[in-house]
């Protein structure tokens, strides 16, 4: 028997205009389902269906009876006086409540009632006491709030005095403890660091329960589902798979549809021709022809019926880039930064030179956002130099965008904060999918993740060579952060971004900055070789002597350039040979020096040999580049 069973359900809120058309599933127990689906699609609005917030219009769901539900998107309402750590022990009621019968029995048996009753009734309520983790439940609530993130000091904070991602958390905290049989989680990593949805992804995979989840989290619904279904024109399509799965599947369902389309429009317009001609010759007196071209118009009314199969729109604009790239484009020496007596981090030292990618990471609350401010001259180092190169050029899309004015619309907001022409804001908000009525709204009446594509648009106009973006995909939907990706796939010059977004992380980064126990940590790498380093970290094992920075294979990188970027490339390819080019000519003369000291002799060979594999590989790349 299924756990939730949903059938033809219709839900409107508006006449003639369904939010769900007509969404049909079955999930059975221990199913893991990721729900996706653009913003908008209907996804929040079937999750409050199935817990009866809203009633359909029409169809009818079934949850399994005797199961227990536990739903994220939904916090309820405690008592004014209950702290965080109240909330969590909510969690335990019916423990706490065997434990209160537990010592009533213990009060009746110590006043000498020894009846088979009581005792019988005594040995059943601790057996189910203990059974439920009665006597662990404090050690149960640490394991899972340190799992999330949630420290022992905002345990003991009035749950109401919290903001709305702390809030968040501690349901997600006490959703958890209550081991529910079914698990509805809506965007349950919106506000949690790394480690703590790691943790969570962990649990979930290890949940002998009922899963459904809405997210846009594409490393969480790989790691955490293990099927896909899609609102999509307010019906369901299914995915026997994770998201990667799902990703192949429905490219692969697109080309097919696409071909039997291209296939019936064929036959359709032979047919046309065909019935077109037989009518002709029946005006020439053929008139038994008009019933056989009648019959083929028949079977064209049939095949027209199939609609052409609609992939997302790609976006149009790219980032422009500036004539000169930086070899130095952040330094850091001896970098601190502290609030009172509180030290985010100190003694770091960092170089960013053109061309790279940088992922800054970190727990929330380590300074990532600081050391962008600082980055940006919106907050002084407490110590040590922080300075950008003489050439670079920055722009900043910042975690919380605004506006000037947010009373104005989307196209004034273009015209008079972006300094552009009528026709030019609107050539540019087209590029980026803002167009028709839309370009008339309000900015104020956009939501997060459409202000963030607003301001991409205005600061994709100028020409840098430092972007720095700051959670940049944190209000997106999976739509969303694919076109952001396409903007910054040819995007050649210096890439600063602080993300949560693993997979975003994989995509672009080739170099990791990790700020962690007030340091800050510098791995040569992309996310995966940084995710096995860290690995061998937490084992104690040694990490090797020189990291080396990973990236995607040439070829297919130099597929992603534009003409222009490609040249700016092999320019500087052409600098780093000439300059490699010296430290050998350097290398090669301290060797004729240190002619009589073996120790020294050997060691300078061996970074010959460094050298040398180096240049190598500069070359190599350059013949490609040049190609």
């Amino acid at each position: 028997m299924a756990d939730i069973s949903v059938h033809n359900l219709k839900l409107g809120f508006e006449v003639g205009e369904n939010v769900l058309e007509d969404v049909t599933f079955d999930i059975f127990p221990g199913e893991h389902v990721g729900i996706l689906g653009r913003n908008g699609a209907g996804k929040t609005t079937l999750f409050r269906c199935l817990t009866g917030e809203l009633s359909p219009d029409e169809g009818e769901i079934l949850i399994a009876p005797g199961k227990r539900l536990g739903v994220l998107s939904q916090i309820p309402v405690y008592p004014p006086e209950y702290t965080a750590e109240d909330v969590l022990k909510t969690a335990h009621e019916r423990v706490y409540a065997l434990g209160r019968q537990m010592e009533e029995l213990e009060g009746r048996m110590s006043a000498g009632d020894k009846s088979r009753e009581v005792l019988n009734k005594y040995d059943a309520v601790s057996h189910e006491f203990m059974r439920l983790g009665g006597y662990e439940l404090r050690r149960h609530r640490d394991t899972v709030a340190n799992g999330l993130g949630i420290p022992e000091a905002q345990r003991g904070q009035l749950f109401s005095e919290l903001s709305g991602g702390e809030r968040t958390r501690i349901n997600l905290a006490r959703l958890i403890l209550e081991d529910t049989d079914i698990l509805l989680l809506d965007e349950p990593t919106n506000h949690l660091d790394m480690a703590a949805t790691a943790w969570l992804e962990d649990y979930i995979s290890r949940f002998k329960g009922t899963v459904l989840a809405i997210s846009h989290d594409r490393w969480f619904l790989d790691n955490a589902v293990t099927r896909i279904i899609e609102i999509l024109g307010g019906t369901a399509e299914f995915y026997p798979g994770s998201y990667s799965f799902y990703v192949e599947e429905k490219r692969r369902r697109y080309e097919e549809r696409l071909k039997q389309y291209e296939k019936e429009q064929a036959k359709i317009k032979q047919l046309r021709k065909a019935a077109e001609d037989l009518h002709l010759w029946a005006f020439m007196g053929a008139d038994k022809l008009h019933k056989r071209a009648f019959s083929m118009e028949k079977r064209i009314e049939k095949l027209e019926k199939t609609e052409k199969p609609q992939t997302e729109q790609k976006l149009k604009a790219r980032f422009s880039e500036t004539r000169f790239r930086a070899d130095e484009v952040v330094l850091a020496r001896g970098l601190s930064k502290s609030f009172g007596e509180r030290t985010l981090f100190s003694s770091a030292d960092f170089l960013i030179r053109g061309g790279e990618r940088v992922a800054l990471i970190g727990d929330n609350g380590t300074g990532k956002s600081t050391l962008i401010k600082m980055i940006m001259n919106q907050e002084e180092p407490t110590q040590g130099l922080l300075r950008l190169g003489p050439s670079v050029k920055t722009a900043y899309l910042p975690q919380i965008v605004t506006f000037e004015d947010e009373g104005r619309t989307v196209l004034d907001t273009m015209m008079y904060e972006g300094k552009m022409q009528m026709q030019e804001a609107r050539d540019r908000l087209g590029a980026y999918l803002i167009g028709g009525e839309d370009v008339y709204t309000r900015v104020s009446q956009l939501s997060g993740g459409e202000k963030s594509r607003l301001k991409l648009c205005m600061i994709m106009r100028g020409s840098v060579n430092l972007l720095i973006l700051d959670e940049p995909t944190n209000h997106l939907d999976i739509a969303s952060r694919e076109w952001m990706e396409d903007a910054l796939a040819d995007y050649g010059e210096a890439l600063l971004f602080v993300s949560h977004d693993r997979y975003f992380i994989k995509k672009f980064a080739t170099r990791i900055l990790e700020i962690r126990d007030g340091r800050i940590w510098d791995y040569q790498c992309g996310y995966e070789r940084y995710l096995e380093l860290r690995a061998r970290e937490k084992a104690g094992m040694p990490l090797p002597e020189k990291l080396r920075e990973e990236k995607p294979p040439q070829e297919e990188r130099q597929k992603k350039m534009s003409p222009s970027t490609r040249e700016r490339l092999v320019k500087k390819l052409e600098r780093d040979i000439a300059a490699k080019e010296a430290l050998l000519d350097e290398n090669q003369r301290q060797q004729e020096e240190a002619a009589s000291d073996y120790a020294k002799l050997m060691e300078l060979s061996a970074e010959w040999d460094r050298l040398q594999d180096e240049l190598a590989q500069l070359y190599l790349q350059w013949e490609e580049a040049a190609e």
